[in-house]
């Protein structure tokens, strides 16, 4: 009978914790429901989409890879090969013809007297337009009067070569060697740039001599101040005749093909835009530069009245046969580090970064791509700007 109680209280004690058991559960329950501190099932979670990346290819290119969506408002155009016209146009600036052009230079060390010139004077040949002091000078003229004095003295009279035979050859070879040492002493003069007539004109020894032009043009560039010492081999004078000039263009080397020496151009300046200057082209620069991948052209041009003035700038034409040009729209260049960039979209999410050459071009809205491109490409032409800093920031860079 106790077990039975026993067993019968202890199933009554049973029941109640039970009961209360369940009853904290569902207050914990409630309160965990009000405050989230009882976590309730498992939800299911979104998963991050992946951040974009730089893939680098087996043949050295890096890739962009932006996995998901694209970026909005992303598009992109085709590059096109278009069909050049027969007129090649580039920028020139006119130059003087360096064959035209003469610099007078001291020969000794002295000091300049007095000038007779100014910049931008015209001068005709023959002309004197600088005085140069130098002791040299005086010494060379004494030595070229001496010289005119023992070959007069060393020419025997007429009776005395008549005398005898036997005093003939010595005369003879010493009036040699007399005429040897003027001829001497007047070369010496000529090196230091004194003019013939000037030289005939030597009765005694001078210390200044006046220096004349060696052509007829214009003074380009004077250094000559009156009373200024000069060291032998300072130039004085620059001359430069205006007959004649050149017409320096430069040149995109996929243009190479197009031009010849000898090929007739035409040239307009802003200065006289109704006046067309005609010439040749008379030589092609060997040299490329690296960095614009042009190379300059030389065009021989007539200038009547010298209207054509060195530094000013002229815009060449060249008939010439058509050629092909790659062009892309102008939206599709990011500037970047002294550098054009633009984005090739390769598909899936997947754009390459590349460096391109651009020339100058009159088509609104394109540009003419000298390198980095092929036809048919499409390139990234809305938000190029955004996948740049897309790039820079995949790159770990600050965009």
């Amino acid at each position: 009978m106790r077990r039975r109680l026993a067993g019968g209280r202890a199933c009554v004690i049973g029941m109640r914790g039970w009961r209360i058991a369940a009853a904290i559960a569902a207050i914990a329950f409630a309160i965990g429901g009000c405050t989230g501190t009882v976590p309730g099932p498992a939800a299911a979670t979104t998963p991050t989409p992946a951040a974009p990346r730089l893939v680098a290819q087996a043949d050295g290119r890096t890739i962009l890879e932006i996995p998901g969506p694209p970026v909005p408002g992303l598009t992109t155009a085709v590059v096109r090969q278009i069909e050049l016209p027969g007129v090649l146009e580039a920028n020139g600036q006119v130059a003087f013809d360096d064959r035209r052009v003469a610099t007078i230079v001291s020969r000794v060390a002295g000091r300049i007297d007095a000038t007779r010139v100014s910049q931008w004077d015209n001068v005709r040949r023959g002309q004197p337009i600088v005085a140069l002091y130098s002791p040299d000078f005086m010494t060379a003229e004494a030595e070229y009067i001496q010289a005119k004095i023992t070959a007069r003295l060393s020419v025997a009279p007429a009776a005395t070569q008549a005398a005898g035979a036997d005093f003939g050859a010595p005369v003879a070879v010493e009036g040699n060697l007399a005429g040897a040492m003027v001829m001497a002493a007047r070369r010496k003069l000529e090196l230091l740039g004194m003019d013939s007539a000037d030289i005939a004109a030597i009765r005694e020894p001078n210390p200044t001599v006046w220096m004349r032009a060696p052509i007829s043009g214009t003074v380009i560039e004077n250094k000559a101040m009156r009373g200024a010492a000069v060291a032998a081999g300072d130039p004085l004078y620059a001359l430069g005749t205006l007959d004649d000039v050149w017409i320096v263009a430069d040149i995109y080397e996929d243009d190479l093909a197009r031009i010849h020496v000898g090929q007739q151009m035409r040239a307009t300046t802003t200065a006289y835009p109704d006046a067309v200057f005609t010439g040749v082209i008379s030589r092609i620069s060997p040299d490329l530069d690296p960095t614009t991948h042009t190379l300059q052209v030389r065009c021989a041009v007539r200038n009547p009245g010298a209207r054509l003035k060195p530094q000013m700038l002229a815009r060449v034409r060249v008939v010439t046969n058509p050629g092909e040009a790659i062009v892309a729209p102008i939206e599709a260049l990011v500037f970047d580090t002294n550098d054009y960039f633009v984005y090739v979209a390769l598909g899936g999410g997947r754009y390459e970064r590349r460096r391109v050459r651009i020339g100058s071009w009159k088509e609104q809205g394109a540009v003419r791509v000298i390198a980095g491109l092929a036809a048919g490409e499409r390139v990234v032409v809305a938000e190029s700007i955004q996948l740049n800093s897309i790039w820079h920031q995949a790159n770990g860079e600050s965009s």
